[in-house]
């Protein structure tokens, strides 16, 4: 009896010590608060392998879409909250770059990136990691039923067959509906996209709060086409829903994901995000990235996702990201008093 309560006694002492252990290591980690609009199901990959590589560090997403992430990082500007921005649109960080919010920090591998995926300023106020194209999903079997045609440019949304039968992302509150406005405007001239925006509200059915939910619904045979980004739609093509991806042939604006160290942070926070910086700029970061977009930073990364739509890369528009960050507020401003408010597909 008295060598069954040692050996109980032992096992208990290893239990408490083994604890112990655990307790302190989860205690050394240094939590780093992260911002981001990165999809919802990318984020458990993201986090698995930072903390793989860093493992005395720990990931806290704070997630959202692109314009509410970029409204509460300005709301936040005298007392911010985030550590880090980490796969947010390159212009809401240009946005944050111009009020003095970021943190100067050129990371390790910096040139082995594209030079599209460097601040160009001098200051590195931020680094790219990824990019993604405005793209069409439009659902073959539905558009047969209500005889609308595969639309190969932007005007041809426009076609009769599609009153009320297209869902697009608000740009106020998604990343990508404000690529698909500003694309427009800088491919058409500010008049003649307005004109197009005027027209296209008439075959609005809804506008949604985040990018990916246009494809989403197409591809569930919800809407006949959703405005939408290139990835997402070959994934939802790759599950076997009966979508085309289309990136028009008169091109397609794109927005660039990237990664900043936001100002004032305490010094172990500050410390852990400039590694995550060094990671994130890694090839082996851009390996993961490539998993899920097509275009990378890294110059020696190349991936070409199954269902892709065909032409995508050539036909990215020349955007002008520093143009983009400086007109947003307007953008939204004017797309707000002209379709806020008013139900899509009313006059």
């Amino acid at each position: 009896m008295t060598n069954v309560l040692s050996a109980m006694r032992f096992c208990l002492i290893l239990a408490l010590c083994a604890g112990g252990a655990s307790s302190a290591t989860s205690q050394a980690r240094t939590p780093v608060t992260l911002y981001t609009s990165i999809e919802t199901d990318q984020l458990a990959a993201f986090k698995v392998a930072i903390e793989k590589d860093l493992p005395d560090i720990e990931v806290r997403w704070v997630r959202d879409s692109t314009g509410v992430i970029t409204a509460r990082v300005l709301a936040e500007r005298a007392n911010p909250r985030a550590d880090m921005i980490f796969g947010l649109a390159a212009t809401s960080l240009l946005l944050f770059a111009q009020t003095d919010m970021l943190e100067p920090y050129r990371p390790k591998g910096a040139d082995e990136l594209k030079p599209a995926f460097r601040d160009d300023s001098g200051a590195h106020r931020w680094t790219g990691m990824n990019a993604y194209v405005a793209a069409i999903c439009f659902n073959r079997d539905l558009a047969r039923a209500v005889g609308a045609p595969p639309p190969a440019r932007w005007h041809d949304l426009l076609h009769p067959s599609l009153r009320q039968r297209i869902v697009m992302p608000h740009p106020a509150s998604s990343g990508t509906g404000f690529l698909l406005v500003a694309g427009w405007i800088q491919m058409m001239g500010e008049e003649a996209a307005w004109t197009f925006m005027e027209s296209l509200h008439q075959n609005v059915a809804l506008y949604t709060h985040s990018g990916s939910a246009p494809c989403v619904q197409a591809a569930r045979g919800e809407r006949v086409l959703g405005l939408s980004f290139d990835m997402r739609g070959a994934r939802e093509k790759g599950q076997g829903a009966p979508i085309d991806v289309i990136v028009p042939e008169d091109g397609a604006g794109w927005e660039m994901e990237a990664f900043a160290l936001v100002r004032d942070r305490p010094k172990d926070q500050a410390e852990a995000a400039r590694r995550i910086a060094d990671w994130a700029t890694s090839r082996r970061a851009n390996e993961l990235y490539a998993q899920f977009y097509a275009v990378v930073a890294h110059r020696d990364v190349r991936n070409r996702p199954a269902h892709y739509p065909p032409h995508a890369e050539e036909r990215m528009l020349r955007s002008d990201f520093s143009w983009m960050a400086q007109n947003r507020d307007r953008i939204l401003a004017e797309w707000s008093r002209r379709f806020d408010g008013r139900l899509p597909g009313a006059r």
